[in-house]
């Protein structure tokens, strides 16, 4: 096996949520960031709550008619 090829293992690397919600793991990294934990996911909370990204969920609810309908029929 080759001497020196492993990253270096960080036992106390810190996670932080875009919530602010912070905790330890273990990484290669020193620090992670991330934009949804167990504290903020709407699944966890119980709200009703839609992560979009990039206009994905608007973009359907055009294209079948969902939601609040704008049509003056």
């Amino acid at each position: 096996m080759k001497a020196n090829i492993h990253p270096t293992y960080h036992k106390n690397a810190v996670v932080t949520c875009a919530c602010g919600n912070s905790w330890e793991v273990g990484s290669t990294e020193e620090s992670l960031r991330t934009e949804i934990c167990s504290k903020c996911h709407p699944f966890w909370t119980g709200e009703q709550r839609i992560v979009d990204t990039e206009g994905r969920v608007e973009r359907m609810m055009r294209r079948y008619n969902l939601g609040g309908s704008t049509d003056k029929s």
